[in-house]
């Protein structure tokens, strides 16, 4: 008799148990994805997330290893050097911090050059041309400007999360090209140092949240939506060549913060004081320098050998040249690997150079030893502005 009703009785339970599962006002059909705090911080942020698409052309000189050959043994160019042209594009991600259209990204996503083209997508799919406003290599980060009907949506660089470790961190991005993705993981560590290609970055934090190429830039934020920091770089090898796993690291909020702060105020110094747009020789626009071809009266005043190099006639003040010490009536005989000995000569090699790049002249000083005037010849590094 017992052993019949503990039958009945677990069957009951069994019953009540199937109702309370399947039912409409059960347990799990009380777990509504919608608001789980993820899914909230994500549809909150996502808006000012973007991504971002840089193009630019590389230009670089190529010279056969017959005609080098040619050079060091008959002592002059048997032809000139070609240029080849290769377009660089990069992929990363940014987001809006002010309603205006400003956004903070990785300096490495649109690292500064002549000619560069920036494209920013908002999550809604509007894609908006972009300018290089201010940024700081050795920090890792840039500002960039889209202008289009205000407001945007941007993240509150104000209220910041209090980044603690083994709090749930959301990483929001551009991987690998796809539109804007979501990874999750913690706050695995504060204050770390790490170097890449020979640079020391340091105060970054690190996380186990999934950060791969095009991530870069991207925000990573808390379950209340407010920034923890920016994604940066994936350690995906230590450098004794060793896999690693769950290392990701990005720049911290406060960081961020200050740096968006100093990326504006140039921003409004600039605007209340253009730049006059640069005109000129390549030699001028690019170093500062005014250069005249060395005529046979010029020679013979400064004393040096006729039909060699270029004179230096003026350099502007706070201009590479002049923060690299060359004078007025200095003698400039080669720009890298190439005599020059025309003030065409600059031009055709200066022609290509991009601001940022470096370029060695080799220069001569007239001075007086004794009763005599030597010239010493010395190479002096510039990069172009």
């Amino acid at each position: 008799m017992m052993k019949h009703l503990s039958l009945s009785v677990y069957a009951w339970v069994a019953t009540i148990s199937l109702v309370s599962i399947s039912g409409s006002g059960g347990v799990l059909a009380q777990a509504d994805p919608a608001g789980e705090p993820s899914v909230v911080a994500v549809g909150k942020v996502l808006p000012a997330v973007v991504n971002i698409n840089t193009e630019r052309i590389v230009r670089r000189t190529y010279q056969d290893p017959t005609d080098a050959l040619f050079n060091q043994f008959f002592g002059g160019p048997m032809r000139p050097p070609r240029e080849l042209r290769q377009k660089v594009q990069s992929l990363g991600s940014g987001f809006l911090v002010d309603a205006s259209g400003f956004i903070v990204t990785n300096e490495h996503v649109v690292q500064r050059a002549a000619g560069l083209k920036i494209q920013v997508t908002l999550s809604d799919g509007k894609t908006y041309n972009a300018r290089y406003v201010a940024g700081d290599p050795a920090a890792d980060l840039a500002l960039v400007k889209i202008e289009g009907k205000a407001p945007f949506p941007f993240i509150n660089l104000a209220d910041l999360s209090p980044n603690l470790l083994g709090q749930t961190t959301l990483a929001l991005g551009n991987p690998m090209g796809y539109a804007i993705s979501v990874s999750r993981g913690i706050l695995s560590a504060l204050n770390r140092t790490i170097t890449l290609d020979e640079t020391e970055y340091r105060n970054l934090i690190q996380t186990d949240a999934a950060i791969n190429p095009g991530n870069s830039g991207g925000p990573m934020i808390d379950l209340g939506g407010k920034l923890i920091g920016i994604s940066s770089v994936k350690m995906a090898y230590t450098p004794q060549g060793v896999p690693t796993q769950g290392l990701g690291f990005g720049i911290p909020g406060s960081v961020v913060r200050e740096k968006v702060k100093d990326f504006m105020e140039t921003a409004a110094r600039e605007k209340n004081n253009p730049k006059p747009i640069a005109s000129g020789s390549p030699a001028q626009v690019l170093f500062g320098l005014q250069l005249q071809n060395l005529t046979n009266d010029l020679t013979e005043v400064f004393g040096v050998e006729a039909g060699h190099g270029v004179l230096i006639s003026n350099v502007e003040s706070a201009s590479p040249a002049a923060d690299a010490g060359l004078k007025r009536g200095q003698v400039l005989y080669k720009i890298g690997a190439y005599e020059v000995n025309s003030c065409r000569d600059v031009d055709r090699l200066l022609s290509q150079a991009q601001s940022g790049e470096n370029a060695d002249f080799l220069v001569g000083v007239i001075r007086a030893v004794g009763n005599r005037l030597i010239e010493q010849v010395h190479t002096v590094s510039m990069q172009a502005r």
